[in-house]
Order: structure tokens, then C-alpha cells, then sequence
């Protein structure tokens, strides 16, 4: 193997590290985080940071406000490029929602100061938001 590529066809590796070497978290302490946090799954259970990942593993993560749903195809023990994470793993995740669904934040008009209990129940009967009382 020439000594510039990480990629490995056989072995296992940490679930915290294989998460950040193929760039799914920027950093390593994230990757142990989100683990110890119970926000990554492999093969549906709930993983440690130290769990041993192997190649055909499906890995779920929760990070960022998205779930990412990854099969490992290579394990990699060191951080990589993007093109070699991209071929690291088949991504299985659904499509980000769109920008203008995912942040709808109500504006009102400068100066129009706090709004009442009558605008609050305004406000959450037109985004649909709870059962009001």
C-alpha cells in the first residue's frame, strides 16, 4: 500500500474515529460525543465510541439537525480527502429539506413590541403548534 492512501479493505476501527475520518464531523471529540450522546447507531443499537466498526456495517447518525444513514464499505483509520471519505461509504440518507421549510422564523414589524397573549395563540394557531387550552 503506498503510504499516502489510508483506505483498508479488511480490520475494524472505533466508531468515533471512522465517523470523523470520513468527514461525517468535523472533529473527533464530536464523533465521541454524538456516541456517548446515543445519537449513533450501528446495525440499529445504540454504539459506544470504542465500538468496533467492520465493512458492511449500516451506521445512523444524528448530527446537525439531520439524520445520516451510512453503510461502511471501506474502513479508514486516519482522516482523508472528501473523495476518498466519499468512497468510504454508500450513502443511504434521505434528502435534506429544502432551505425555505427548514427555517421559517415569524417577523414582525419593528416597534410593534411584545406580543400579547391574544398574538401568541394567533401565532400558534397558524403554525399549527400545540393544543391550546
Amino acid at each position: 500500500m503506498v503510504s499516502g492512501e489510508a483506505p483498508q479493505a479488511e480490520g475494524s476501527v472505533r466508531v468515533d474515529v471512522w465517523i470523523w475520518s470520513v468527514r461525517l464531523t468535523k472533529t473527533r471529540s464530536q464523533a465521541a460525543a454524538a456516541c456517548r450522546a446515543g445519537h449513533v447507531k450501528v446495525a440499529g443499537e445504540r454504539a459506544k465510541p470504542a465500538q468496533a466498526l467492520r465493512v458492511g456495517d449500516e451506521v445512523r447518525l444524528r448530527h446537525a439537525g439531520r439524520d445520516r444513514i451510512v453503510v461502511v464499505s471501506k474502513i479508514v483509520k486516519k482522516r482523508v480527502g472528501p473523495p476518498v471519505a466519499a468512497e468510504c461509504f454508500v450513502d443511504n440518507s434521505p434528502p435534506p429539506p429544502p432551505r425555505e421549510v427548514a427555517i421559517q422564523v415569524p417577523v414582525r414589524d419593528r416597534g410593534a413590541g411584545r406580543p400579547t397573549k391574544r398574538d401568541r395563540r394567533e401565532m400558534e394557531r397558524l403554525r399549527g403548534d400545540g393544543a391550546t387550552g
